[in-house]
């Protein structure tokens, strides 16, 4: 079980996220299995899937230029993609006290 995400509910549905390795940015896993910047871009997994996906995916994390895989709860909004939690918000989005200092996703590099 992903140890990191202790709030995740039986239902609902969740993200993956990582570092990426090369600069240690915040990457989240796309359906393509890529890996972006972009919160926007990261495939949804109901909770009922997620532990298979993260396990799948942790064991080929170095090949994929990343580390720290793990998945992410998501609020239940119909306003896309939305972590539950606020550190996850803060990972996603930036700093919640100066909104200039958040991640710029015009350089968004895919893995």
């Amino acid at each position: 079980m992903d140890v990191r995400n202790n709030r995740r509910t039986t239902t609902g549905s969740s993200v993956v996220t990582a570092n990426r390795l090369l600069d240690g940015r915040i990457v989240w896993l796309t359906d393509q299995g890529t890996w972006s910047v972009d919160i926007a871009c990261a495939a949804v997994w109901p909770n009922d899937r997620i532990e298979a996906v993260i396990a799948d995916t942790a064991r080929h994390q170095q090949e994929q230029g990343v580390v720290g895989v793990y998945g992410v709860q998501l609020a239940d909004q119909e306003a896309g993609i939305m972590p539950l939690t606020v550190r996850e918000r803060i990972r996603a989005f930036g700093p919640t006290v100066h909104p200039q200092f958040a991640p710029s996703h015009e350089d968004t590099v895919h893995v």
